[in-house]
């Protein structure tokens, strides 16, 4: 199908149905980007310096003794 032909079936269709045609194009594009995303490879470490632990983190918690014996 050409896009002339593409464009006179178009325009014989009413308003509201081209409103949903425009939105299914954009899904169509949404779905075609997700696609090409998940095909590319992980970076190991791009995350690096985002996450920050506390000195503190392995000390016991307050109120939490009776659990922890």
């Amino acid at each position: 199908m050409t896009d002339i032909q593409l464009y006179a079936k178009l325009a014989e269709l009413p308003s509201s149905l081209k409103a949903e045609v425009s939105d299914f194009i954009d899904y169509l594009k949404f779905r075609s980007k997700k696609k090409d995303k998940q095909n590319s490879k992980r970076i190991a470490g791009k995350a690096k310096g985002l996450i920050a632990m506390k000195d503190n983190f392995d000390d016991p918690i307050e109120g939490f003794d009776p659990y922890l014996k």
